[in-house]
């Protein structure tokens, strides 16, 4: 027999080893899914269950399966949703190749509508966005490149309602564009861009000027990577040697009320080369000067890192991060593999990879969130897989479903930022149309609260065009609908 001590102790270790037991199952067998291509979560047929497409369109029902939708209009390629013609239903862009719009007809099939051929050539990003606050939203598509030959422009186009997509701007330097996000980060009522270069070129924040144009802040906001000596590429641009950003994802780490950015660096083990950057807004006290929180935040170093997404999977009121790699085996024989880091709060990141069932996954590009099984948690897609969130934990959340008026802003939604005040803590979440490099998270936004001594919560949202409502009385554990007022 063990004495009393020695059962106390071992009680203890017990307790302390599962009190958060494995959250995720992949599920992509049961749900009948197999989709590698980089990840849109999207409801097209508004019926409540927010759907897939990965190059194919996959129907959620109810929930329980994904069914290939093999007859809906839509060719191959990358894309991401938005309701383009403010009909309340959500059409495709596909950023890849010469480009292509799919109008949603709403009877699960689309039709293609003729759209400019892209300068972009092989585009691996693009983002939804109201440019000019009218109500209607455009384009902003990334250029990459073809290696040591040419280097492609990046491109936006401006939605003319009936007459179509005409194209306002374009980038003024060709750089190696990979992923693009969008976020008003300086919460002036103007959407920016931040696009995550590649070969160690610094990253672009544009900072929209809203006349359909942008002013690359980046180096004075502190966003555009940690310069290391001068370097040429093709095309005869010249840069400081900054990172191999594949893909950033904005938002808000620390509960402060303010957008902050992740930047998913690639890097060689070699010196001069960007790790994976953690960046805390500064505010408007400091004109939004992004501060770097890297050293502190706990990310372990992998060569091959590619396409983050934040998303908060435990309820517990702190943004985790997921962040693929695209190497198998990497320099020096080491392995790379996709991490989940739980956000702790104060900038600090715990590795839970292994603990909650995602680890040993390939390679990929892929990485999205959304509560496939509306449960109130966030479950994910990557590597080809569905992994549902079980989660037995018992944070309290809330889902807003926000729509425009299609008049003042868009029905989408995208642009949107919400803010929620509890005790000292302001929660911030922002409708995005691109995340990590290509992929699309659920426009329906998610907030976890932890174990809050509340039943109801207040709204902030800031819309498009500095438009500003104000909700009361939201009761949490639910799912809430809201259209500007």
């Amino acid at each position: 027999m063990f004495p009393a001590r020695t059962i106390f102790c071992l009680l203890i270790s017990h307790l302390m080893t599962t009190a958060s037991p494995g959250q995720f199952s992949d599920v992509s067998d049961q749900y009948g899914f197999g989709g590698g291509g980089k990840a849109a979560f999207g409801d097209f047929n508004n019926d409540g269950f927010v759907d897939l497409y990965t190059g194919s369109l996959w129907r959620n029902e109810n929930g329980l399966k994904f069914v290939n939708v093999d007859n809906s209009g839509i060719g191959s390629g990358e894309g991401i949703w938005g309701d383009y013609d403010n009909d309340g239903k959500l059409d495709l862009f596909t950023f890849t190749g010469t480009g292509a719009l799919y109008r949603n007809k709403g009877d699960e099939t689309f039709e293609k509508i003729p759209f400019p051929e892209l300068p972009t050539v092989n585009s691996r990003g693009a983002v939804w966005i109201d440019i000019n606050n009218d109500s209607m939203i455009d384009l902003y598509v990334g250029g990459y490149e073809i290696w040591q030959k040419t280097v492609h422009p990046d491109v936006v186009y401006l939605n003319n309602g009936s007459e179509g997509f005409t194209e306002v701007w374009r980038s003024p330097e060709n750089f190696s564009a990979r992923g693009v996000a969008a976020a008003d980060f300086d919460q002036d009522g103007y959407v920016d861009v931040y696009v995550s270069n590649y070969r160690l070129q610094p990253n672009f924040l544009w900072r929209n000027n809203g006349k359909n144009g942008f002013e690359n802040v980046a180096e004075k906001s502190a966003a555009h990577g940690i310069p290391d000596g001068m370097i040429n590429y093709t095309g005869g641009i010249r840069y400081p040697v900054c990172g191999h950003t594949i893909g950033s994802c904005f938002s808000d780490l620390d509960n402060d009320g303010l957008i902050d950015l992740f930047v998913g660096n690639f890097s060689h083990p070699r010196a001069g080369q960007d790790h994976p950057q953690f960046l805390q807004n500064g505010g408007p006290k400091n004109d939004h000067v992004f501060v770097d929180k890297s050293a502190s935040a706990g990310l372990a170093w992998q060569e091959s890192y590619a396409s983050p997404t934040c998303g908060d999977f435990n309820n517990d009121g702190h943004q985790d991060l997921f962040l693929t790699t695209v190497y198998a085996v990497g320099s020096g024989n080491i392995k790379n593999h996709s991490v989940l880091y739980q956000g702790k709060g104060n900038w600090k990141f715990e590795d839970v990879t292994s603990l909650q069932n995602v680890n040993a996954l390939p390679p990929t590009y892929q990485a999205a969130w959304a509560d496939i099984d509306n449960d109130g948690d966030l479950d994910l897609c990557t590597a080809g897989k569905l992994f549902r969130n079980d989660n037995q934990l018992t944070g309290k959340w809330l889902k807003l479903k926000l729509s425009g008026d299609g008049a003042r802003v868009n029905k989408s939604g995208i642009g949107t930022t919400v803010h929620i005040k509890l005790g000292d803590d302001v929660f911030t979440r922002h409708i995005e149309s691109g995340t990590g490099e290509g992929n699309q998270n659920d426009l329906t936004l998610h907030f976890g609260f932890g174990d809050v001594d509340a039943e109801t919560v207040a709204v902030e949202i800031l819309w498009p065009g500095n438009y500003k409502q104000h909700s009361e009385g939201l009761k949490l554990n639910a799912t809430h609908s809201i259209e500007l007022k």
